[in-house]
């Protein structure tokens, strides 16, 4: 009796991605770093999950998963946020301004640090939809005029942060830090959106094809500015954190280069950058590798340039490897819909024109 092989196919990457899909293949090769990643630790003498480094890296990821969780939305609707580091600075020092170390004005420091988020995104989204800038442009020249406000108002730290609060930086359920469980909590109800809402599906299909969109009766202004007013929001979340962490608000905050990692992260979770395909599950995947890889660094002290170098590349090959599943995809689904060979060509009409020629037989009928 022959026993089955696997077909050296099936382990190619494209037969790998046709087979998990995009988001399985991220989440696949999550596995895959987390694997390797305790080996090369183990071999220094220490080990990857100690309660120090699971919390380091739950850690890590809880900040970058509120700003790409809210990128992920500004690009499946084909926009980008340039923004979200000095988004998360301002919010950090309303915050703290705000609530002056009195923990009876810890709702109102929150409330009026999202709000004036939630006004940052109106404005980049009113902009890129009713102006027609171009969202890189667009974001990137709010985040400058955000920024030449901290810099002419705040020269230091400002405000102070309640202790009360501060335990959004620091408390933990287990090895859970609240933080992390904040992000999963707002990370579950962006997927629910975006599968389960009407504002989720148009997201898509705006990034799809506007005009497309805009044929079928979807006004493509409302998605694109949602996204933008909720990713500057949870940006904002992002700066509360950095803020209860700080106890105190810090606008340097941008300088730390958060858009980018986000912007990563989206695209190694495998959210298409012209948008229309993607989601927020695969970015939390992404979100989980980059953590992982920059915990892994700091406990084997790689050098900071080499930390930088290795990160680029793997999200360059993330991305090659994603566009090439897709455009075997497509060649397959336009040339032969089927995925069969072509349809035979129809024959020429005979010399000197005559009529329409007679229509073929039906199936089991008489002429």
């Amino acid at each position: 009796m022959n026993r089955p092989s696997l077909s050296p196919s099936l382990l190619s990457p494209r037969s790998l991605h046709r087979r998990l899909g995009t988001t399985g293949l991220v989440y696949a090769a999550l596995v895959v770093i987390l694997a390797v990643s305790a080996v090369l630790v183990s071999t220094r003498g220490a080990s990857l999950f100690t309660t120090a480094n699971t919390v380091d890296l739950l850690t890590r990821s809880s900040l970058l998963g509120f700003l790409a969780v809210g990128m992920t939305l500004v690009i499946l609707c084909r926009s980008l946020d340039l923004s979200v580091g000095y988004v998360a600075a301002l919010s950090t020092v309303v915050a703290a301004t705000v609530m002056a170390g009195d923990p009876g004005r810890m709702l109102l420091g929150v409330g009026s640090a999202l709000g004036v988020c939630a006004l940052v995104g109106l404005a980049n989204g009113l902009v890129v939809t009713k102006l027609r800038v171009n969202p890189f442009i667009a974001t990137l020249g709010m985040g400058l005029v955000v920024k030449g406000y901290l810099d002419t108002n705040f020269q230091g730290p400002a405000g102070e942060i309640p202790a009360a609060f501060q335990t959004l930086g620091y408390a933990r359920l287990g090895l859970l830090p609240v933080s992390t469980v904040v992000m999963l909590v707002l990370a579950v109800a962006a997927v629910w959106m975006l599968a389960r809402t009407r504002l989720g599906h148009h997201m898509y299909a705006v990034g799809g094809d506007a005009e497309v969109a805009r044929l079928s009766g979807v006004r493509v202004a409302t998605p694109v500015v949602t996204a933008h007013v909720l990713c500057s929001v949870l940006a904002g979340v992002a700066g509360l954190l950095l803020a209860a962490r700080f106890g105190t608000g810090n606008a340097l905050v941008y300088d730390s280069g958060y858009e980018l990692e986000a912007i990563a992260a989206v695209v190694l979770g495998g959210t298409y950058l012209l948008g229309g395909r993607g989601g927020v599950a695969g970015t939390i995947a992404g979100v989980l590798i980059l953590a992982t890889l920059d915990t892994v660094f700091n406990v084997l002290a790689v050098d900071p340039f080499v930390k930088d170098v290795l990160r680029g590349t793997i999200v360059i090959a993330a991305v090659a490897l994603y566009a090439r599943g897709q455009s075997s995809r497509a060649a397959v689904r336009v040339r032969f819909p089927s995925g069969g060979p072509p349809p035979p060509e129809a024959a020429p009409d005979p010399p000197g024109g005559g009529g329409p020629r007679d229509p073929e037989p039906a199936v089991g009928g008489a002429r």
